[in-house]
């Protein structure tokens, strides 16, 4: 099995600095990529010194997470691709439990590993925990991480098990299924594509897994931190995009409560005297209807839908029944 790893950079010289020698040292099973989104910095000059061995493709533009890696995964042979954020420290053997999943089961498509707090190592990491869900309106959450509350890594995630969505921090997908999938939206420019991803995997009847064997420490906010309300218009224009285009049932009804939901959001920011964010998810909203179209198309083009949720509403069980860990939901 032939794995590549690809690491998305755009003026990221630190980050690789800091990130890049424990990939190295323990990733002897794979081949290593450094993507290039159209960098100012002298981080590929950086690269080609100091790892000879490692490959880069430079982008001509820099087209976000969707598009740079559309574009930089075509230049590269493998059987499976790994998708690896520039903030992540990997660790001893990481690869080993993921390949051995991949020969288990012929129909796993994509997998994620345990992902941890780089700076708190004990504790899961927002950004995939130990791997996603969505609930009904499509609000996303994770084995160890509702919302804002991380749970304390105490083993209980140390298992091999089916989940909705695998965390674009560090995601290993096949090359063929990738393919067939048109690989990421394009649309989603930065957050969320990789659950549509999933998603629309998940439609195909293939099967997406947590590989709790692996760990690897993620930094998290790199390019954006949770504070920047250029995250939260992406997260709620894309997560508006993922539910429209793949979500089975009556979407109008489900998109009208989410819309209230948002709402009820964009009201909470600005009682926390954060007005950017409240802007951040009306702007979303223009930019979910100007593109309605476009995604009732992709919809359209979806023949087979599954029951995408196990929960109704994380929002209600989180903020009224005030479940902030997985186990308890």
């Amino acid at each position: 099995m032939k794995i590549a790893i690809a690491i998305l950079n755009w003026n990221g010289k630190e980050l690789l600095q800091k990130f890049l020698p424990s990939v190295v040292e323990h990733s002897k099973e794979a081949s290593i990529y450094i993507i290039d989104n159209a960098s100012t910095d002298d981080s590929v000059a950086f690269v080609n010194a100091q790892y000879p061995n490692i490959k880069t493709i430079q982008n001509i533009e820099n087209g976000g997470y969707a598009k740079g890696y559309n574009d930089g995964l075509k230049h590269i042979d493998a059987d499976v691709f790994c998708l690896l954020n520039s903030d992540v420290e990997v660790t001893k053997n990481w690869l080993k439990p993921i390949i051995e999943s991949f020969k288990t089961d012929s129909n796993t498509a994509i997998i994620q590993p345990k992902l941890l707090d780089y700076k708190k190592k004990d504790f899961f990491e927002y950004a995939g925990a130990a791997g996603g869900f969505i609930d009904k309106y499509g609000y996303p959450y994770c084995r160890g991480r509702i919302f804002n509350t991380l749970e304390k890594d105490l083993g209980q995630y140390n298992d091999t098990t089916e989940i909705f969505w695998a965390s674009g921090a560090c995601l290993f997908v096949k090359k063929d299924v990738f393919n067939e999938l048109n690989g990421l939206d394009e649309h989603f420019f930065a957050h969320m594509e990789e659950i549509d991803l999933c998603w629309r995997a998940k439609n195909l009847g293939y099967s997406v897994k947590y590989v709790g064997g692996s760990e690897i420490y993620h930094v998290g906010g790199a390019t954006l931190s949770n504070t920047n309300s250029k995250k939260t218009y992406l997260n709620f224009r894309n997560s508006l995009y993922a539910l429209t285009k793949n979500a089975k049932g009556l979407v109008l009804g489900l998109l009208f409560i989410r819309l209230i939901l948002d709402g009820i959001a964009g009201l909470k920011f600005l009682l926390e005297f954060k007005p950017k964010h409240t802007l951040a998810i009306l702007k979303a909203h223009f930019a979910f209807y100007a593109h309605f179209s476009y995604l009732l198309k992709q919809r359209k083009s979806t023949k087979n839908k599954i029951k995408y949720y196990q929960r109704t509403s994380i929002v209600f069980d989180y903020f009224v029944n005030k479940k902030t860990n997985y186990k308890s939901l």
